[in-house]
């Protein structure tokens, strides 16, 4: 089945925050793609649409079973349903899983460059602080600074926060960076929360296959939190769901208590799109990653040799490519080429690295290289 990922979809005026926030700029910043979703979906979505009740949804059978195959067969693990904790998004949970395991006093820990909310979560529950610690730059790529980590952690750490792929870096942890990780938490009694919502936008599984917190010995599954969701691979994200997967009961409960009355009800729509998602989008899913992985060579090429003061590493994973500006010297990359070339893009100083900026290339091809060359215009200005 062909896939037409080249075709331009208007988005303008459509209430799409990516376009619309700012109509003047040419947008490539938040994290979401100009493909119109998996016909599989929007099938799917139509049959439900024709219902047409959209009263208070809860799950249904097919959901359940698409989403336990899932993880059987993508995962590589067999998860009991009442392991899994239904939500409207992967953000609330970050959130929850602070309130859940920490009181006044004490803090969470998480490693820099990250996705933004990982540093603002902590302002949700009440009086916790956040620690960060920078990645550092291997011969193997991206990794955890240990020595760092070690420094860092205090008594009073009660939960990592784990990006994995990780967001902005596009880095895959391997299976024995992952596995030290867990021993790390196990030493210093913190709780994993492991976000692994891009698991499925990996360039090369072979080469760099994914390591889960599913994964992981039985003994670390006491304190584990796995939050997923098909909402980034297959363009749903404006629709609301993702899920956690808690093994340990006492944890779980402590959870979904935590979430109180703060949280509205998942639509009726959003669960309809992941099952047909999960059941039948991987022939879309395999299409869209040999387009993504063109993209991303075609941008890393055009970065190293038509943009001075800009440096890439290509990324293992996911549609967001983080370019290093340190070398322009100017204090400010994306006001910068917001100024100059009318350009959206994601400010580095939101994930905790100034001078940084994150491009995003899920788009039509010919979109992303329009944006690369205002860039290369503004890049000696």
């Amino acid at each position: 089945m062909n896939f037409d990922f080249d075709h331009p979809i208007a988005r303008r005026g459509s209430g799409s925050i990516k376009f619309d926030r700012r109509p003047e700029l040419d947008p490539f910043w938040v994290a979401d793609m100009d493909f119109a979703s998996a016909p599989a979906i929007l099938d799917a979505l139509r049959r439900r649409v024709d219902h047409g009740v959209f009263g208070y949804a809860q799950t249904h059978e097919g959901l359940n079973e698409a989403i336990l195959d899932y993880l059987r067969e993508r995962r590589n693990a067999t998860v009991p349903i009442d392991h899994i904790v239904h939500l409207g998004g992967l953000v609330p949970a970050l959130s929850l899983a602070a309130r859940t395991c920490c009181q006044p006093g004490e803090a969470v820990l998480t490693c820099t460059p990250v996705y933004p909310p990982f540093l603002g979560i902590h302002h949700d529950a009440t009086k916790v602080d956040l620690i960060t610690v920078d990645h550092v730059l291997a011969e193997t790529g991206w990794t955890f600074d240990w020595a760092a980590l070690e420094r860092a952690v205090t008594p009073a750490t009660r939960v990592f926060l784990l990006c994995n792929p990780q967001n902005p870096l596009g880095k895959v942890f391997s299976q024995g960076e992952i596995q030290r990780l867990a021993e790390f938490c196990e030493t210093h009694g913190l709780i994993l929360v492991s976000d692994e919502i891009h698991c499925d936008l990996i360039f090369d599984e072979s080469a760099t296959p994914h390591f889960s917190g599913l994964n992981l010995a039985d003994r670390f599954a006491t304190r584990t939190i796995t939050l997923l969701s098909p909402s980034k691979t297959w363009n749903i994200a404006g629709l609301g769901y993702a899920y956690a997967v808690i093994p340990d009961d006492s944890l779980r409960r402590k959870f979904c208590a935590a979430r109180g009355h703060t949280l509205t009800e998942i639509n009726a729509l959003a669960y309809y799109a992941a099952e047909a998602a999960y059941r039948h989008g991987e022939p879309w899913r395999q299409a869209l990653m040999a387009y993504l992985r063109q993209n991303r060579d075609t941008l890393v090429d055009f970065i190293r040799t038509r943009c001075p003061g800009l440096s890439v590493i290509p990324g293992d994973a996911t549609y967001l490519a983080w370019l290093d500006a340190s070398a322009l010297e100017i204090p400010n990359p994306a006001q910068h080429f917001e100024h100059h070339a009318g350009l959206f893009l994601s400010d580095g100083a939101f994930f905790g690295w100034p001078r940084h900026i994150r491009f995003n290339f899920g788009c039509t091809r010919q979109r992303m290289l329009g944006g690369l060359e205002k860039m290369a215009a503004a890049s000696g200005r």
